[in-house]
Parts: structure tokens; C-alpha cells; sequence
């Protein structure tokens, strides 16, 4: 298995080439987008993002003293922004209650002690938290998507319906623990979803995986 992921991961690279990925100037506004991409899309979450920036109140302890009606407002463009508010607040509290705000010294945490901390804040499922780990505090912990189950799925890797924590182990278990690479890959993964590997009509004539 390690040499089919690798041979995937290799196409992909050759074919797209560093990914960027995640967008963020500090790892608090990485985890804030975290929060936010629930059920939208990428240009959404930085319409939002710019919002805080502009009023000043992308930083922990702004967003904790901000009202939920006031933070809903502000990342409107992100949508569901009654319910985002209240994940985001609820990670703040998070993040000041056990770490004075600190990203940096929420890093200092092992992530197997800390992914469990992070699942345990209301709005912070798997997929949340793992971005959490491996974009903000750059643990080797790998994300699954819904792009990583469909490419994978259509290539034979495993069945779309696997739980989370099976296509994680899949990948956890056959790679070795690399945050460049589990970041790179992730990206890569999903730049595919999103250019070829669609739900429906895909592009698979020309596709750096076709014959995967």
C-alpha cells in the first residue's frame, strides 16, 4: 500500500507542484478558516477572514470578548454564521482556557493527547481538528475529506463508506509520520477533486491518475 499512496502522491505533485496550503499569515487565523470551511467554499471563509482583519478582532482574545451577534456579522460571507459563531467562540474559550490563547503553546501539546481535547469542543469534529493539527500546530496527523474519500475511492485505494478513522489509519499506517508531506498531499488531493476527480462528470481522460 505505502508504494501505491506514494506512486499517487508523486503524480499529483508532478502534475500540480507545491500546493500553499493552508492560506493564513499566523497559525490562530489558520485554525479560524478551519472553523469556518464547514459546508463552503474556500472564497467564502477569506471574505470572512478579511471581515475580522479589518475590525481588528482576529485574535483570540478580541473574538472572546466579541458578542456572538456582533462575530456572526462578521463572518456572514462564510454562511451558517449564526452556528459558526458559536464553534468559533467555543474553540476560544478552548484556546484561553487552556493555553492563555497561545496557538504556540497549544503546540507544545502531543497531538495524541491534544486531537481528543479538540473533538471534545462543541462544532469541532474530526475532519476540523485535524486541519487544527497539522495546518495550525503542523502535527503529522492526516486530514480526510470528502475529496480524499471520493479519489481514492474511484482508484481502488477503499470504499467510499469507510469511516474516518479507517482512511486515516490507511494513510497514518503506510506513510511515515512527514507534516510536509501529509500537507502537500492533502492539498494535492483536493486540487484534484476540485479540477478533475468531480461527483459528477469527472475528468478522468487526461487525469495525472488515470491508470492508477
Amino acid at each position: 500500500m505505502r508504494r501505491q499512496l506514494t506512486n499517487i502522491y508523486k503524480r499529483l505533485y508532478r502534475a500540480y507542484g507545491p500546493q500553499h496550503w493552508w492560506p493564513g499569515d499566523t497559525p490562530f487565523e489558520v485554525a479560524v478558516g478551519a472553523v469556518l470551511t464547514q459546508n463552503t467554499n474556500w472564497g467564502n471563509v477569506e471574505r470572512a477572514i478579511a471581515n475580522l482583519k479589518r475590525a481588528g478582532a482576529l485574535s483570540a482574545h478580541a473574538i472572546h470578548v466579541m458578542g456572538n451577534a456582533e462575530l456572526a456579522e462578521l463572518i456572514r460571507p462564510a454562511g451558517y454564521f449564526n452556528v459558526k459563531a458559536e464553534r468559533l467562540k467555543c474553540f476560544v474559550d478552548f484556546l484561553i482556557a487552556g493555553y492563555g490563547g497561545s496557538m504556540k503553546r497549544m503546540a507544545r501539546v502531543d497531538h495524541e493527547k491534544l486531537r481528543p481535547m479538540l473533538l471534545g469542543v462543541k462544532g469541532v469534529g474530526q475532519e476540523t481538528a485535524d486541519s487544527i493539527l497539522l495546518y495550525a500546530l503542523e502535527k503529522p496527523v492526516f486530514v480526510i475529506d470528502a475529496y480524499t474519500k471520493r479519489v481514492m475511492s474511484r482508484h481502488g485505494v477503499m470504499e467510499h463508506d469507510e469511516p474516518y478513522e479507517n482512511f486515516q489509519a490507511l494513510f497514518m499506517g503506510a506513510l511515515k509520520p512527514d507534516v510536509s508531506m501529509y500537507n502537500e498531499y492533502h492539498a494535492l488531493i483536493v486540487n484534484l477533486g476540485k479540477l478533475r476527480c468531480r461527483p459528477k462528470n469527472p475528468g478522468c481522460e487526461g487525469c495525472p491518475l488515470e491508470g492508477v
